[in-house]
């Protein structure tokens, strides 16, 4: 994640409070990720062999062959014959090479619009001799992402779902901005994006952003609020917050600025955001784990009824 302040806000946030009374509906229980999967995506993309995954590194290689591995092992298909899409990028004054990992599942019903799903692989790499290994920020929503496309490859969606990987977001959102100036789908085609920006650290409240900007996909987090074992709260994403407002912090900010609705999930910045102790010990597993579960359901919500996000987008 790339935030401006690490400061607690939450006023004009809007809560949704989780209910778990539902949790043990059969319903509930068929609508969850691959948790055991996840968990293991996490540590890998966090473990000190991948060297905090600076864009440009071996460690970056290293995690961008894992994604690539997992995406075909997930029968995703790809653009232009590869799942990798190559772009330049400035990190730490040097030019380098970003890498995004992008692969779809065709929906089937309405396959010519599309969900897309965003999170950034990288991170700080090393810094004076530490290794910033990042389990929060971001191999968590990696990790979730891989999950979403897991779920959704046993359960073929209505409409069709981009899943991006994307590279360089620590260096200037670099990854999505190159997703969105040269995109494998035309941007009249993408209803809305779902960006996972750290999902891990916390002990029970998740962030929604970017209901302010489109009113109209409060509803969608809204419908889930009957069994999401997380709170879910809307804010960070108005102009009168300053700082706070994370319109702009993550890879959701360049599809917003070609007008398409996003919503963004993430935590609070919290003691270890951007330290050597972001580490997967550090996580909550269980939070992470019901987290990604409300996450889920309300991109089930956006698949069932997409048509009326595809109505404010004309």
């Amino acid at each position: 994640m790339h935030r401006r302040r690490d400061r607690r806000i939450l006023a004009c946030a809007v809560v949704i409070a989780g209910c778990s009374g539902r949790a043990a509906d059969a319903t509930f229980q068929a609508r969850a990720v691959d948790a055991t999967q996840m968990l293991a995506d996490l540590a890998f993309l966090s473990d000190d062999s991948l060297e905090g995954r600076l864009v440009g590194s071996k460690g970056s290689r290293l995690a961008r062959e894992y994604l690539e591995e997992r995406f075909a092992r997930l029968g995703l298909s790809m653009f232009d014959e590869s799942l990798l899409h190559r772009f330049d990028v400035t990190s730490r004054g040097a030019e380098s090479e970003g890498v995004n990992v992008v692969g779809y599942l065709k929906g089937s019903a309405t396959p010519d619009w599309f969900i897309v799903v965003t999170a950034h692989y990288d991170h700080l790499g090393i810094r004076d001799g530490q290794i910033y290994n990042g389990a929060d920020d971001n191999a968590s929503g990696t990790a979730g992402l891989m999950a979403l496309a897991a779920y959704f490859a046993d359960h073929r969606p209505r409409h069709s779902m981009i899943f991006a990987a994307v590279d360089a977001e620590e260096s200037g959102l670099g990854g999505s901005r190159a997703f969105v100036e040269r995109p494998p789908v035309g941007l009249g085609r993408i209803a809305v994006n779902v960006n996972l920006d750290m999902v891990s650290h916390s002990d029970h409240e998740l962030f929604v952003a970017g209901t302010y900007h489109y009113p109209f996909l409060k509803s969608f987090v809204e419908r889930v609020m009957g069994y999401a074992e997380v709170t879910l709260l809307l804010g960070h994403d108005s102009p009168d917050l300053g700082n706070d407002d994370w319109t702009n912090s993550s890879d959701h900010a360049p599809f917003h600025g070609k007008g398409i609705p996003f919503l963004y999930f993430g935590v609070e910045d919290h003691a270890d955001y951007h330290k050597a102790s972001d580490e997967f010990e550090n996580i909550n597993s269980d939070f992470y784990v019901k987290a990604m579960n409300a996450i889920l359901g309300v991109v089930l919500e956006l698949d069932d009824d997409l048509q009326s996000v595809i109505a404010q987008r004309k």
